[in-house]
């Protein structure tokens, strides 16, 4: 994670696999996974006849394991990690949500956020104890599903508006949907008895699965004993994958739009050193999302690269945190300044975002604390202007330092000698594909779909519960 990039979205993983252990497959999957969400995690397992559900608050190895896992038994699955966009970090609010009628049960897992929230609230009469749009829409499935998750399916999705991708089971199937803007990755992957859908190809690659196709936008897949099937539940005026995705959201292993994220990331340093220059020692990521772009940014500027913080890579959403006293005492979990490296240097500091800028200023006066002669922040993308309303934790304008300063201003904010931003050109062009690909939103303030006035992520908890 950067310094204080916005927090993630979150992870999802579906199987189909009879014969293999399909909950082990989908822990691995979550595994793979894990930097979508750190504040829960759940499987669901089918064996034919029973749904089974396994969630709880932490991370994945937090919340599973070898006994657990024993116990979900089944041909298919589905899974996911949580980062919380709408309603608290609550385990009512931890996914899949699960509903049944005594006859028949469905599991669903979201990834995104809609925006047209309070209205699915009317609809579904808000009950249940959840507050998350996640818990809504699986509530309006529940009610048609004695004619099949499939025709429930095709029933809600067209009227959901917003940013999402869902993966859902039933007793048989494994049903993937995205939404048609394709605001949200989601991949397709074979095994060889079995299909596997997920987030990001990354998970593919984990459980050994090969690569077939993205999920296309306004399609919603079924996989069961039948093979896979496809239905169109809505066109696609426009694609708008964020772009954010490229910049620091996805692992840099994994591939969208058919470009490794890694590769992308180097180019965007690359075209960062042609426009935002300067005179320093040393290139320095701030790990791990400032890794591939600090070795673009070295390669064009020829000013070495190196290591200059390093990561503790074990904290995470549950971790016990500091007392205030410790914490004046300076105990820096997540990232700390090796000062042989960069004592007396001048360095160019790599990284993803400035959001709230509260985390650069930190690694700032970190670095001159280490030793560090001057400081030049360096940014993989355009200063973020206006909030996400499509699933990334980044909800006010009040929130985000550059919606009322100026670079100038920011860099003062944030300490350092000089700053430096990616310009929406350069990071449009790294990633090989057209401006009008993508929903680029917290830079311009373009919102592909529409926002309506009282979004926010806790929407449902200010409203009274009928």
């Amino acid at each position: 994670m950067g310094a204080e990039s916005p927090k993630e979205e979150c992870g999802l993983f579906g199987v189909w696999a009879p014969g293999e252990e399909v909950a082990r497959l989908t822990y691995f999957g979550l595994f793979a996974l894990q930097h979508r969400g750190q504040e829960s995690a759940g499987i669901a397992v089918s064996d034919g006849r029973n749904l089974l559900v396994y969630k709880d608050l932490g991370l994945v190895s937090q919340v599973f394991s070898e006994a657990t896992l024993a116990t979900l038994q089944g041909d298919l699955g589905m899974g996911h990690n949580r980062y919380s966009t709408t309603g608290s970090t609550t385990w009512e609010n931890a996914q899949p949500a699960f509903k049944t009628d005594g006859t028949r049960s469905l599991a669903l897992g979201h990834n995104g956020n809609l925006v047209n929230t309070a209205q699915l609230a009317e609809l579904a009469g808000r009950s249940g104890g959840a507050t998350t749009d996640t818990d809504l829409v699986a509530t309006l499935m529940a009610r048609r599903i004695d004619a099949g998750l499939e025709t429930a399916a095709m029933e809600v999705l067209p009227t959901l508006q917003g940013a999402f991708c869902f993966v859902m089971v039933d007793e048989r199937s494994v049903y993937a949907a995205r939404d048609p803007y394709g605001l949200r990755p989601m991949s397709l992957g074979r095994l060889p008895g079995g299909f596997v859908v997920a987030s990001e190809t990354c998970a593919l690659d984990i459980v050994g699965a090969t690569y077939i196709r993205d999920v296309e936008p306004g399609e919603l897949i079924r996989i069961d004993d039948r093979g896979l099937e496809t239905f169109r539940f809505a066109e696609s005026a426009r694609r708008a994958l964020c772009i954010f995705e490229f910049v620091y959201l996805a692992r840099a292993d994994s591939r969208l739009n058919g470009r490794t994220v890694h590769e992308v990331r180097r180019e965007l340093g690359r075209r960062l050193a042609e426009e935002a220059p300067t005179d320093a020692d040393l290139v320095i990521p701030v790990p791990d999302t400032g890794h591939s772009a600090a070795q673009g940014y070295a390669e064009v500027s020829s000013i070495p690269y190196g290591e200059g913080l390093m990561k503790n890579r074990y904290v995470g959403r549950t971790f016990i945190q500091p007392s205030q006293s410790l914490r004046e005492r300076g105990v820096k979990l997540k990232l700390n300044p090796i000062p042989d490296a960069i004592r007396g240097k001048r360095l160019v500091v790599i990284d993803d975002s400035i959001v709230r800028g509260t985390t650069t200023r930190q690694i700032v006066q970190a670095l001159r604390e280490a030793g560090a002669a001057e400081i030049h922040t360096r940014i993989t993308c355009p200063p973020i202007k206006w909030p996400c309303f499509y699933g990334i934790d980044m909800s006010t304008r009040s929130e985000l330092v550059a919606s009322d300063l100026s670079v100038e201003e920011v860099r003062a904010f944030v300490g350092a000698d000089s700053l430096g931003y990616l310009s929406m050109d350069g990071m449009v062009a790294a990633t090989g594909s057209p401006k009008g690909d993508f929903c680029r939103a917290c830079f311009d303030g373009e919102y592909p779909v529409p926002i309506p006035d009282h979004a926010g992520k806790f929407l449902l908890e200010r409203q009274p519960a009928d």
